[in-house]
């Protein structure tokens, strides 16, 4: 099974990186956006780097073409994602053609829901978060499994 990694820079991919040990030998690839400090990342990670979205329309309309190139030419079976602008287009694409979708709430996400977490909810075949308080924040698919860190 092939697994599709996307996020924001920092905080969003560190926790990906915490649970990458985890797919075993499942092939994965991480989408983000190309920074001094995941330029690195490419050396020892297959990785495809999407335009940052901000809060720019054409960074949108950006990742959005890029996003879809990707997802089309991998075709992964799972995303797995914690979100933030730069996931959003290929997550959606992604259970477009058929993924499950995976999505994790950022740690830092304590007390209120995050954009991100509010746009994938509804595609999410799993939505995680990383407070228990944070159940009740959300709908019924809502799940507390402890936190990545």
């Amino acid at each position: 099974m092939k697994i599709a990694l996307p996020s924001s820079a920092g905080g969003h991919l560190t926790e990906l990186m915490q649970i990458r040990d985890s797919f075993g030998t499942h092939e994965i690839f991480f989408i983000t956006v190309k920074r001094k400090d995941t330029e690195d990342l490419s050396g020892k990670e297959r990785v495809y780097f999407v335009s940052d979205t901000g809060r720019s329309p054409i960074g949108l309309i950006k990742n959005i073409f890029q996003s879809l190139k990707i997802i089309i030419r991998e075709r992964p079976g799972v995303i797995i994602t914690t979100g933030a602008g730069a996931a959003i287009p290929s997550s959606i694409f992604g259970k477009l053609f058929g993924a499950k979708l995976v999505y994790i709430e950022s740690y830092c996400r304590a007390n209120s829901r995050s954009w991100s977490g509010n746009i994938l909810y509804p595609f999410a075949d799993v939505f995680l978060v990383q407070w228990p308080d944070m159940v009740s924040k959300y709908g019924k698919k809502t799940q507390y499994w402890g936190g990545v860190f």
